[in-house]
């Protein structure tokens, strides 16, 4: 009887352990299967990609439906359990989830392999097979690539407005996708409500810069605005003045320029004028001299006798020359003979007939 009551009780708490043990396993699948492997490379975000700025780094950039990306997996995966080893960390980045970061890398190729040393990027190209990453860090190779300086680093401006940029296309193409995939709308519409979105945006901005430019303008009182019209009417005023003013000089000076210009052929002409008087009394003074000469000629003359002794002169016989022979009348300088002949004529009509 003691036997018999004792029995049903262990089998009973067997029992309420076991449905105990179903209960909690039913509750939680994943802790009855083994746990899997954990993965060593680290998923990249934009909220954690500064994290390469420090230490060395190999970076992936990945999409789930590229063929290539997924070939390379498990070389990644193994490269990462090697990360310790290698004293390098090992991440990847989803162009899906973070359009953002492809843009910042500017990764315009699947799959695209980055290396970090310090802060200085360099593009790895590479096959993604273990044994080449390894030989890439252990001997150093990275060393001969050329670095992502200036403004193609991805920690630089241009780059960070470049992830603004596919950040923005991202989210638009994920909304296009959600209106075309999920909701079932068609293409057309889906183009048709982007560019209103566009341009009520636009709007919408315009607007804004608007009410901030009024908000920061401060307003002249009107005492102030009321003077400055009169004002900008006497700058105009003294404006024009200084240009009639500018005209004027110029017209003087033209003038003057003239005047000048008349004075110098005034000055010109006098000059002229008073070299023809002077030619002039140097011919009066050249007759005179003649007129002198022919005087002093007819005084000569006069001295000489009558005419009659001159023409008895003439007819005598000249005296013999060396050689024997009369002179003859003719061989006198005839300029001599002509004012001989002058003057005598001259002295008859003065005494007349």
């Amino acid at each position: 009887m003691a036997g018999g009551r004792c029995g049903p009780r262990p089998t009973a708490l067997l029992a309420a352990w076991f449905a105990v043990v179903v209960a909690a396993a039913a509750a939680n699948p994943g802790q009855a299967e083994p746990a899997a492997e954990r993965s060593l490379v680290q998923p990249m975000t934009a909220s954690n990609w500064t994290l390469v700025m420090e230490g060395e780094w190999m970076l992936k950039f990945y999409a789930p439906w590229c063929p290539s990306c997924q070939q390379t997996d498990s070389e990644w995966e193994t490269f990462a359990k090697n990360g310790e080893v290698l004293q390098i960390s090992v991440g990847k980045v989803d162009v899906i989830q973070e359009p953002g970061l492809s843009g910042r890398f500017f990764v315009t190729t699947l799959p695209a392999f980055f290396h970090a040393k310090d802060g200085i990027f360099r593009r790895y190209r590479g096959p993604g097979i273990f044994e080449d990453l390894q030989n890439y860090i252990v001997e150093k190779k990275w060393q001969s690539v050329e670095p992502l300086t200036g403004w193609k680093s991805p920690a630089s401006l241009t780059m960070s407005g470049m992830a603004g940029l596919f950040s923005i296309s991202g989210k638009i193409w994920h909304l296009h996708n959600y209106l075309t995939v999920t909701l079932g709308i068609p293409v057309w519409c889906s183009y048709v409500f982007f560019v209103v979105a566009t341009l009520v945006f636009g709007l919408f901005m315009g607007l804004v810069l608007v009410i901030i430019s009024e908000c920061f303008y401060v307003p002249l009182p009107r005492h102030l605005s009321g003077h400055s019209e009169p004002n900008e009417r006497s700058e105009e005023t003294h404006r024009a003045e200084q240009l009639q003013d500018a005209e004027e000089e110029k017209d003087d000076s033209n003038e003057e320029e003239n005047k000048d210009s008349l004075v110098d052929d005034e000055e010109e002409k006098e000059d002229l004028g008073d070299e023809e008087e002077v030619e002039e009394e140097d011919e009066e003074e050249e007759e005179d001299n003649l007129a002198a000469g022919e005087e002093e000629e007819k005084s000569d003359a006069n001295d000489q006798g009558p005419p009659g002794e001159d023409s008895t002169a003439e007819g005598e016989v000249g005296p013999e020359t060396e050689g024997g022979a009369p002179e003859r009348p003719g061989s006198a300088d005839p300029e001599v003979a002509g004012d001989s002949v002058r003057q005598r004529k001259s002295h008859q009509a003065e005494k007349g007939p």
